[in-house]
């Protein structure tokens, strides 16, 4: 595989907001601006990253977010029951608030809970997701201790006016689809797309399990996304993005008493919107300025009666600078602003907070050397200042092979619920901090590609709940160190992706936890793809396989270890109708990954594609 080499002109001509990816045509070595808020190749990113582009989320016929990036490396789900059911991601072993998360460069999440809905997220809607793994608050702020992952709505480029649609059905009276239009006139551009589904699930709690309803409990999903823009003849740039989806969730509640708790269910709303423009007043400089507000909703009722509703909302104002001090020297200076709000039927202490972040990166490059380094200081409304930083360094050893290390530190609020949820909240709680250290080596060689990383992060101040206080609590320290090993190639005419991740995410805290493995995360994670084409007809296989794990602190509750295996095949018509077929879990394995849920067993899909040349 050639080598693309980008220079700080080229970065500066194609530069986009921290915040978005609205790049004109990649090229061929696609372009990734999560790691560095820059737009960088692959191979010249100084972080573990990860591409999912349009292509492998057609190829895999994944439907649904957390799908996809179960095969990603560090990365393990816990999942309550099943399609659109609560998702939980742990990302190199930290906590799941620990994953920043963004939408077209809007950061996105509940404010209460501190994490995002993956599981709402349409996938026919998505042009692309990148995954950093390993601190990014030196670039961010809070939220991006174990890394973050950027989700980017379909943008197509091509000429003129495409139309694109899907169809499909499957089992446990699953049906979906998609239709879309792209277009392109002169300068402007637009993307718009709408995505539903609907599936009658499984049984989401064990038939034993006292108390819970045997019944299925289904799920729903309705979305639309539109991305526009427009260049100017003076070199402008305006662009805006709109993605929102509507779910409809049954789940089980516990019902001991058989007075109580059946017939529960959920309507969420998730909506983020943003507006950019770019521009360079001099010719070295390039300025970005966006503007966003992402909103999660979610109203419960159960025994046909209202019961909740949680509605947060992030407001986020970005200006970024990036100057070329000369070849191989690019300067990156920025403000943040973030406010977040709180609204809905409970009652907080406090219901809003302000956060503002000042932040500057020097990307540098010399023959083999390169190297990153960026410094960001955080002025909370509720926790004062913090500071955070990170330096990265990386050497060409060949051609082919390159080694890297890099520091960093990063940060983490408390969520309004951990404050100030009635009847829990802690609000004396201090913000989670961290220290990361990671070594690598990475390889393009003439028969593919491989990396290797070793990581080791300490959190401090964890937060976790205290039975002496009968609330959260800064009582716990975590040590996470691990190896993750990825391998691509071409062998017999197949082509073959394997990764493999060995963690040990263990608690430090003073006590009976001391050395315990921190809940729901696995020890060891396998993923191996492989796919070839026979002509119009292509066929692949998914192996995904994890180790036990906990479910608990206390390292009482085990979780038994499991293997899916995914089979798919294809069909083209013509140039652009295709036929998909796909078998998850072939084996109907047995698992849980959270305890006491449910997971699908067996399952086929059928799914029609067209896409307008």
């Amino acid at each position: 595989m050639s080598k693309v080499v980008v220079t700080p002109a080229a970065i500066l001509l194609c530069a986009v907001s921290p915040f978005s990816l609205a790049a004109e045509a990649l090229p061929l070595a696609p372009l990734l601006v999560t790691a560095s808020r820059t737009p960088q190749t692959a191979e010249q990113s100084l972080a573990a990253v990860t591409l999912i582009d349009r292509a492998e989320i057609e190829r895999k016929q994944a439907t649904s977010v957390p799908e996809l990036l179960r095969g990603v490396p560090g990365v393990s789900l816990a999942n309550n029951g099943g399609p659109g059911k609560t998702t939980s991601l742990f990302l190199r072993g930290s906590e799941s608030d620990h994953v920043l998360v963004l939408i077209d460069g809007i950061k996105v999440g509940s404010a209460t809970s501190g994490s995002a809905a993956f599981q709402d997220l349409p996938v026919e809607l998505i042009e692309r997701i990148e995954i950093v793994r390993g601190p990014r608050s030196s670039l961010y702020g809070s939220e991006a201790i174990g890394g973050v992952i950027q989700i980017f709505t379909r943008k197509d480029a091509g000429a003129g006016l495409r139309p694109f649609l899907s169809a499909g059905t499957g089992s446990h009276a699953s049906h979906s689809g998609s239709a879309g239009l792209s277009g392109r006139a002169g300068s402007s551009w637009f993307n718009f797309g709408v995505s539903a589904s609907d599936t009658d699930g499984i049984n989401v709690k064990p038939r034993s399990a006292s108390g819970y309803e045997d019944d299925r409990d289904g799920y729903r999903n309705l979305s639309a996304s539109l991305r526009a823009g427009h260049r100017f003849a003076n070199g402008l740039e305006l662009d805006g993005n709109l993605l929102q989806a509507k779910s409809h969730n049954d789940y089980d509640q516990v019902n001991t008493r058989r007075t109580a708790g059946f017939g529960a269910n959920a309507d969420g709303v998730q909506k983020v919107a943003g507006l950019r423009a770019r521009f360079a007043p001099l010719d070295p400089w390039q300025v970005t300025l966006q503007a966003g507000r992402a909103e999660d909703k979610s109203d419960a009722d159960q025994d046909g009666a209202f019961y909740s509703r949680f509605d947060t909302r992030r407001d986020s104002l970005s200006w970024q600078n990036d100057v070329s001090l000369a070849a191989g020297h690019t300067l990156v200076l920025g403000v943040d602003h973030q406010h977040d709000e709180v609204n809905g039927s409970t009652a907080y202490a406090e219901d809003s907070r302000d956060n503002d972040g000042y932040f500057a990166q020097y990307l540098g490059g010399s023959g083999r050397h390169d190297w990153q380094l960026a410094l960001r200081r955080d002025d909370n409304q509720q926790f004062g200042d913090h500071e955070t930083g990170s330096v990265a360094y990386g050497y060409a050893l060949s051609d082919e092979l390159r080694a890297y290390a890099s520091y960093g530190s990063a940060f983490k609020a408390p969520t309004f619920n951990e404050l100030y949820y009635p009847g829990y909240g802690n609000p004396a709680l201090d913000a989670e901090t961290s220290r990361s250290l990671e070594l690598g080596l990475q390889g393009q060689p003439a028969w593919g590609h491989w990396q290797l990383a070793a990581f080791r992060t300490r959190v401090d101040d964890l937060i976790a709940y205290d039975s002496r206080l009968e609330a959260p609590n800064n009582v716990d320290q975590a040590r996470i160190r691990g190896v993750e090993a990825s391998l691509g190639s071409q062998w017999l005419g197949w082509d073959w992706n394997a990764n493999l991740t060995l963690q040990e995410p263990e608690s430090r805290a003073d006590g009976a936890s001391d050395g315990n493995e921190l809940p729901r995360r696995a020890r060891q994670i396998l993923n191996l793809d492989i796919d070839r084409a026979f002509g119009r007809f292509s066929a692949g296989a998914s192996l995904h396989a994890e180790g036990q794990r906990y479910d608990d602190l206390a390292n009482q509750r085990e979780l038994s270890g499991f293997a899916t295996l995914d089979l798919r095949g294809e069909y083209r018509l013509d140039e652009q109708w295709r036929l998909q077929a796909r078998v998850t879990n072939l084996l109907d394995a047995d698992y849980q990954t959270a305890a006491g849920f449910n997971q699908p067993g067996q399952a086929v899909y059928f799914t029609v594609r067209y896409q307008a040349l």
